[in-house]
C-alpha cells in the first residue's frame, strides 16, 4: 500500500506533533476583541473553538420548525458512517430562510475567509497577475442525534480532498446547536490539537472532549481536526444541530450544490449574491466556474457587481 506523501519539512526528518489537547477554548461572539484574526490564532493552535451566542435562540427555533419534517422522514445511512439513530436534513437552504441567515453569519464567514481564501500569483504573457478567491460551502446539513445512539467514528472532514499536512486547512466547519447539546445527549466530540498530527497518528476516543453547547452556541473547527458525533446515552433527549462546512474555492464541493439547489430554486428563494457565491455560483479567479465563458452570476442571476468576473 503506498504511503501518503508528506511535506518537504517532514520528508527532511522533522517529526509531526502527537499531543492531544486537554480543553476547548470558549469565546463570545459579541466580544469586540473576537476578530477573524483572533479566531484564526485559536484555530491554528487548537484546531477548534466554542463560540457562545453565535446566533439567537429565536433563529434556532425557526430552523427547528423549518426542518422538522426533514428529520422525521430521513432514511438510515446505508454506508454506516452515521449511526442508525442519527437523522439528517438535506437541501435545507431550499426549505428555510433561517438557515440561509445562519449560512452568512459574519463571525463564521469572517474566520472562514481569513483562513481559506486562496491567493495566487501567475504570469499571463509578460504580465504578472495576482488573484484571490473566497471559500465556498462544501456541504450544509442538519443533524438530529436521537437517544440510544452510539458514537460516530473519529474522522477528519478533509479526507475527501486527500490532503497532506502542508495543504491544510482546506476546510472549516461550524456546528450550531438548535437544542442544548451535552456529553450525555451526543454533543460533537473533538480532539484539540489533532489537526497538527501526521498521517500515521491514530485518534483515540478517550482523547476527545465534548463540545457542550447552549442553544445558539457553535463549535467552529478546521477540517483536519479529529472529531465525531457523540453517543446519545439519554432516554428521551434528542439533540439537533446544523453543520455548515466550507472548503477552498478551488476544490470540488462535497455536496453537489447545483443539483441540491439549482438556479431555478436559488431564484425562487431569492438568494443574496453573497449566498449564491457561497454555493459556488460565482467564479474563482481567474476563471474557475465559467458558464458559456462568462460569470454565472451575471449570465444566470443578473448580478454585475464588484465581485463579478468579466471575461
Amino acid at each position: 500500500m503506498p504511503k501518503m506523501s508528506c511535506c518537504a519539512e517532514h520528508q527532511a526528518g522533522k517529526p509531526f506533533p502527537t499531543e492531544a489537547g486537554k480543553e476547548l477554548t470558549t469565546v463570545y461572539a459579541n466580544d469586540p476583541s473576537i476578530t477573524p484574526e483572533s479566531l484564526e490564532a485559536i484555530l491554528e493552535r487548537d484546531g477548534a473553538v466554542i463560540v457562545k451566542n453565535l446566533v439567537s435562540k429565536e433563529l434556532c427555533q425557526q430552523i427547528r420548525v423549518d426542518l422538522k419534517s426533514s428529520f422525521d422522514t430521513d432514511r438510515v445511512d446505508p454506508s454506516g458512517f452515521f449511526p442508525t439513530t442519527t437523522k439528517r436534513a438535506y437541501s435545507i437552504l431550499a426549505k428555510s430562510d433561517a438557515c440561509a441567515e445562519l449560512a452568512v453569519n459574519p463571525v463564521f464567514q469572517g474566520v472562514a475567509n481569513q483562513m481559506l481564501t486562496s491567493h495566487y500569483t501567475y504570469w499571463e504573457g509578460q504580465k504578472q497577475l495576482h488573484v484571490s478567491g473566497k471559500p465556498q460551502i462544501t456541504s450544509i446539513v442538519g443533524f438530529r442525534v436521537e437517544p440510544g445512539g452510539s458514537q460516530q467514528s473519529m474522522h477528519r472532514d478533509d479526507a475527501d480532498y486527500h490532503t497532506r499536512n502542508c495543504d491544510m486547512p482546506v476546510m472549516m466547519g461550524c456546528v450550531t446547536a438548535l437544542t442544548k447539546t451535552t456529553k450525555e445527549n451526543g454533543a460533537t466530540v473533538i480532539i484539540p490539537k489533532s489537526h497538527l498530527w501526521g498521517p500515521d497518528r491514530c485518534p483515540l476516543d478517550e482523547e476527545a472532549i465534548p463540545a457542550e453547547l447552549e442553544i445558539g452556541d457553535a463549535a467552529i473547527f478546521v477540517g483536519n481536526v479529529y472529531h465525531a458525533g457523540g453517543a446519545n446515552v439519554t432516554v428521551d433527549d434528542a439533540r439537533e444541530t446544523i453543520g455548515i462546512f466550507m472548503c477552498k474555492g478551488t476544490l470540488r464541493q462535497e455536496e453537489n450544490q447545483y443539483l441540491e439547489l439549482p438556479p431555478e430554486v436559488a431564484k425562487e428563494r431569492n438568494f443574496s449574491p453573497q449566498l449564491l457565491r457561497l454555493l459556488g455560483y460565482g467564479i474563482m479567479p481567474p476563471a474557475l466556474g465559467l458558464y458559456k465563458y462568462q460569470d454565472p452570476m451575471k449570465v444566470i442571476f443578473g448580478v454585475n457587481d464588484a465581485e463579478t468576473v468579466n471575461k
